[in-house]
């Protein structure tokens, strides 16, 4: 469609894309997608193409577009109060209240919400309070942080060292010396075959102990994971894992960062991850599904243990040297406070359970006989397919072939529904709106299964 405007050309003249090959873009090679509007599952552009948007925007839209709850308190808020900070002790009816919402149903022993912008911010801030935390307990030592490899948690200084995806590190200098990553519990990955669940789960137990012991854990801070890795895969974690991580944290003194910024909100068909997995997290980092991304807003849920410190730390110390412009911006909270109560309203969570159950049991009845299927994994409203050159001996295709994009890419061509090739692996991951219907979960598998054969067979 031709349109009487310039906007394409400003786009590649004008515009700095994230996450995306900035010289093909230029040179026109990565196609443009100016979208116009939303409802429900679907998106549509401004040529009017209509698409299914099987990845949520980023795991994020999960209540789905143009609801107009949210919408409307946005605009009221806007109009009674646009802005105001939160810094010593002020605060706004939306974020006052938004911060007991989340406190209501988060793990019982977390104590207070900071709110921020981002679910990079929220992890900065995280890493933060830990070094803060330490060093109000006279333990100046205690800062290393251990992530996992293929784990995602921003992509800020601090955020992109606890990513363990080396296109978040490479060109960057990064990760910074406080950061460790150790073993990604990615059983589909293992070195050894021949591991059972329960005996991979001991391998990376074992990873983990022989790094604290190697560092001593009186330099080591904190453990920072997703309770279901994300970009690194959408890879549920084994039968038994994170009671067993949990319990050598628990035996060395190491605080449990739970980053819930994909997971937190019902993703996984509970409101946490930590709840769903049994993880007693000392922070809790929250995002996407905070608001479902109709505003920007995140937060670090901080435990009692955490909290009775840092109140010590500003006894002895004054004020908390901590805060952003738009910590609890009341826009962002006005948003999140319409879109909790929309999520229980409308049943989101228990539909993102059930219905989240039949599209990972869909699409293994689809693909898992497939040659070149070697994986089918999922919890709750998030579903990954991987594939491989040769299922038998778990051969992976050369990262130079492109499976994964080439299937996104003909998913999108054939039947414009949206999911996304991970990064590091051809894995095609899925991860709807809360309100997908099984109607809508049957256009996205036979749509899969038709991308897969046009380009594997």
């Amino acid at each position: 469609m031709l349109h009487n405007d310039k906007l394409e050309q400003w786009d590649r003249e004008n515009f700095f894309h994230p996450s995306t090959h900035l010289a093909e873009f230029a040179r026109g090679n990565v196609p443009q997608r100016v979208i116009t509007g939303g409802s429900g599952c679907h998106i549509e552009d401004r040529d009017g193409n209509r698409m299914l948007d099987a990845f949520a925007g980023l795991y994020c839209v999960n209540v789905g577009y143009g609801r107009p709850e949210i919408a409307e308190a946005i605009a009221v808020q806007a109009k009674e109060l646009a802005y105001y900070h939160s810094y010593v002790g002020h605060g706004t009816e939306a974020s006052i209240t938004l911060a007991k919402m989340v406190l209501d149903r988060a793990p019982d022993h977390m104590s207070k919400v900071y709110f921020g912008m981002s679910g990079s911010d929220a992890n900065e801030t995280n890493i933060k309070l830990i070094w803060y935390y330490n060093n109000i307990l006279g333990r100046p030592k205690k800062k290393k942080i251990i992530s996992r490899w293929r784990g995602y948690h921003g992509s800020g200084l601090m955020t992109g060292s606890l990513t363990g995806l080396e296109l978040f590190h490479k060109k960057f200098d990064l990760p910074l010396e406080q950061v460790l990553h150790t073993q990604a519990p990615y059983y589909f990955r293992r070195d050894d075959l021949g591991q059972s669940e329960a005996e991979f789960v001991a391998h990376c137990v074992a990873e983990l102990e022989e790094m604290i012991h190697r560092e001593g854990a009186d330099t080591i801070a904190a453990f920072i994971g997703e309770p279901v890795l994300g970009t690194g895969g959408i890879v549920p974690p084994p039968a038994g894992y994170w009671p067993a991580i949990q319990a050598v944290l628990d035996k060395h003194d190491i605080l449990l960062i739970a980053d819930e910024v994909v997971t937190g909100f019902g993703r996984l068909g509970t409101m946490f991850g930590s709840d769903h997995y049994g993880m007693r997290p000392d922070l809790i980092t929250i995002a996407k599904g905070l608001t479902s991304a109709y505003a920007p807003l995140s937060g670090s849920i901080v435990s009692e243990k955490m909290w009775a410190v840092l109140e010590k730390g500003t006894d002895e110390n004054g004020p908390i040297g901590h805060g952003w412009t738009y910590s609890a911006h009341p826009i962002g909270a006005a948003a999140g406070v319409a879109n909790l109560e929309l999520i229980d309203k409308l049943g989101l969570i228990e539909n993102a359970g059930t219905v989240g159950a039949y599209l990972n049991a869909e699409m293994h009845a689809a693909l898992g006989d497939h040659p070149h299927v070697g994986d089918i994994r999922g919890e709750g409203m998030i579903c990954a397919v991987e594939f491989v050159a040769d299922k038998d001996d778990r051969t992976f295709y050369d990262a130079g072939d492109k499976i994964g994009p080439q299937i996104s890419a003909k998913l999108f061509e054939q039947n414009s529904v949206i999911a996304r090739a991970m990064p590091q692996g051809d894995i095609l991951g899925f991860a709807p709106p809360f309100c997908m219907t099984r109607e809508e979960v049957d256009q996205v598998v036979a749509a899969t299964a038709q991308a897969v054969k046009s380009v594997l067979g």
